[in-house]
């Protein structure tokens, strides 16, 4: 479960047996989580976090969306080697 990105109390990541969808992040914060696909940038769950949270991390995945990309692509790339 590789950590890409901590910002504040999130923590971005993806789990390494998920190279079969299209590309992701996963958000938690304590007990709260979402995922979001990244190309294009939408949710696809969210379990605990409240609209205005959601809108956050929504942003702060946006904001950052290249380099989960890469982090993304680098990770499974290197796993097909």
């Amino acid at each position: 479960m590789p950590t890409v990105l901590r910002i504040g109390r999130f923590r971005f990541f993806f789990y390494s047996n998920e190279n079969q969808e299209p590309p992701h992040i996963h958000v938690k914060a304590a007990e709260n989580e979402a995922k979001f696909w990244l190309h294009p940038v939408r949710l696809a769950f969210n379990h605990g976090y409240r609209s205005h949270e959601l809108n956050e991390v929504e942003r702060l995945v946006r904001d950052n969306q290249t380099a989960l990309l890469e982090a993304w692509n680098g990770y499974f790339s290197r796993e097909q080697l």
